[in-house]
């Protein structure tokens, strides 16, 4: 078994970069998440586990909609967004940049992002 002392010390000298990598290829290796023990273990690892963390929510904002898409894009937005009106999804296209959904999974995201593609908007995820 390493000398835990020495391990403590070597560290306790890495810096917040090397101590991101190191919760990343230790998470990878073994097949874990370290979020909640770093923040025990160390103060300077504590302040590199947000930067090893991948976004898990998503917003999904449209930016624009050419006018000869906005019906499609009417559309769209009501199929992406569950129970919205017509008037509803008609404001929400004519006053782009809107944000369709918030605080959405990966999926979701996606799949919102290339119906509303497809239908001619212009998408950003956020």
């Amino acid at each position: 078994m390493a000398d835990l002392g020495n391990l403590v010390e070597e560290l306790s000298k890495l810096t917040v970069i090397e101590a991101a990598d190191l919760v990343k290829q230790l998470e990878t290796k073994w097949g874990v998440s370290a979020a909640a023990s770093v923040a025990v273990a160390a103060p300077g690892a504590a302040a590199a586990a947000p930067a090893a963390e991948a976004q898990t929510t998503f917003d999904v904002v449209l930016v624009s909609v050419p006018a000869d898409k906005k019906i499609a894009a009417i559309k769209a937005v009501r199929e992406v967004k569950a129970g919205m009106g017509l008037a509803e999804a008609k404001a929400l296209v004519e006053g782009a940049p809107k944000t369709v959904l918030e605080g959405a999974n990966k999926a979701d995201t996606d799949a919102a992002k290339k119906k509303l593609e497809e239908a001619g908007a212009k998408v950003e995820v956020k």
